[in-house]
């Protein structure tokens, strides 16, 4: 007796929709999201017909391409998201009276806002005299001078060097170039996380977060020297 209810119940139903769509016949036009989930057979024998297979493999690319869309569209969010942290920092730096407000400024954002576990910067001078005596330039000689960013693992004198106690925690890190007065340097940004940095990140972001910085510490110098 349920099963009868059940039955009518759903013929019911069934003749209204289709009732509905009579009444309303450019229904799937406006819904074509709708008109791709409708199951059409064709009658092919027991072989599945051309058109369906087409219809199949049309679904596919459209889940595909939906779900590529989605996830470009996260991406978008999530770097207007750091473009957003990088213009607050920006405004930060800006009114910074001295380097080391400046780089208290940049070390704290980098920390709450980028993830970072260790912030260190290293200036390297420009003179090859002083250069060849400082044994830091000797850890990072195919750094120094450099205009892109380093990203990825680093060997333990390097990691020492940048984050001192730290170093055994830092598994990954990105190496930022920098350009101050006088001097030329790396931003080095740390991470527990050993895929946080990997040598093939984007890494157009942190560069003009290095630009941003190194203009920063330029100016604070020519301030200093003017006084």
């Amino acid at each position: 007796m349920n099963r009868l209810i059940d039955d009518l119940d759903q013929a019911v139903d069934e003749d209204s929709v289709a009732d509905w769509l009579m009444h309303h016949p450019d229904f799937l036009l406006r819904h074509p999201a709708v008109l791709a989930k409708l199951e059409v057979p064709h009658d092919s024998g027991g072989a599945t017909s051309l058109i369906e297979r087409q219809v199949a493999v049309l679904r596919e690319q459209l889940a595909h391409e939906r779900d590529r869309l989605h996830h470009l569209v996260a991406r978008a969010h999530d770097y207007e998201a750091l473009l957003t942290r990088v213009h607050e920092l920006t405004l930060r730096l800006i009114v910074a009276p001295d380097p080391q407000q400046a780089l208290h400024v940049l070390e704290q954002a980098l920390r709450k806002h980028f993830k970072a576990d260790a912030v260190a910067i290293k200036l390297f001078p420009l003179e090859a005299e002083a250069r060849a005596s400082d044994p830091l330039v000797r850890d990072f000689v195919d750094f120094v001078d450099r205009d892109r960013c380093l990203c990825g693992p680093f060997a333990p004198e390097q990691a020492e060097a940048l984050f001192g106690p730290l170093a055994l925690e830092i598994h990954s890190a990105a190496l930022v170039p920098l350009r101050a007065h006088e001097h030329s340097g790396v931003l080095a940004i740390g991470s527990t996380d050993p895929k946080r940095f990997s040598p093939d990140m984007g890494t157009e972001l942190l560069e003009r977060l290095g630009a941003i910085a190194g203009a920063k510490l330029a100016d604070l110098a020519h301030r200093g020297q003017a006084a």
